[in-house]
């Protein structure tokens, strides 16, 4: 068990140093995780309000919503919430409230290394994804997961917008070995945030980069 330590205080964290249960969250965790996500000032009103929704929607839903609710329901422009949490909407604001994408996937069953095997008709080429339907190995990509992906989600056909999406994050994280985060992909792509919704309504990370078959370490 990893485990993070601020005001004399423990915190049991997972390797990324997400807290392991949202339970145990406090805004003393918030505080002393913040110089971690490039916020060294200290957290202002602003950066209480979206971690307080975050908490609050997650309370309500059993979820963590997604980086459009979010900025939509605290009329929050993308580049307002990149000043607030400069290291990313999931790694950077989620992470002080205490919640990860993990949180609404599944009951608290405890298996979070289960995988299992899907495959894509008709070729029966098979693919090992973890219980939240991410790829484990993400060199096992290719077309045919991402379209796969895709008709789960019950999107339309992918078109050449939402494939523009979907190389860049596989290009970028070959080159880097990081995903990028949402105001990355959207500066780069010459996309707004509520275009990028359109093309992926089931969120930046449990769509666009699911699809790609990665997901956010």
């Amino acid at each position: 068990m990893n485990t993070f330590t601020f005001g004399n205080k423990e915190y049991r964290v997972d390797v990324d140093e997400f807290l392991s249960d949202p339970e145990e969250w406090d805004e003393n965790y918030a505080r002393g995780m913040a110089p971690k996500v490039g916020i060294i000032s200290g957290l202002s009103d602003d950066h209480w309000k979206i971690i307080n929704f975050i908490r609050e929607m997650h309370q309500k839903t059993g979820k963590c919503p997604l980086v459009y609710e979010t900025c939509r329901m605290n009329r929050l422009h993308l580049q307002e919430l990149q000043k607030l949490f400069p290291a990313g909407y999931l790694r950077g604001a989620c992470k002080l409230a205490g919640i990860t994408y993990k949180e609404g996937y599944l009951d608290q069953s405890g298996m979070e290394e289960f995988a299992e095997q899907i495959t894509s008709a008709p070729q029966e080429e098979s693919f090992e994804i973890d219980i939240r339907g991410f790829l484990i190995n993400p060199s096992q990509w290719n077309e045919k997961f991402a379209i796969a992906r895709a008709h789960e989600m019950k999107m339309p056909k992918l078109t050449e917008e939402h494939w523009k999406i979907i190389r860049f994050l596989r290009n970028s994280f070959e080159k880097n070995n990081v995903v990028p985060n949402v105001y990355e992909t959207c500066e780069a792509n010459d996309i707004e945030l509520e275009k990028l919704r359109e093309l992926f309504p089931d969120g930046y990370h449990r769509g666009a980069v699911k699809i790609a078959g990665l997901r956010v370490r």
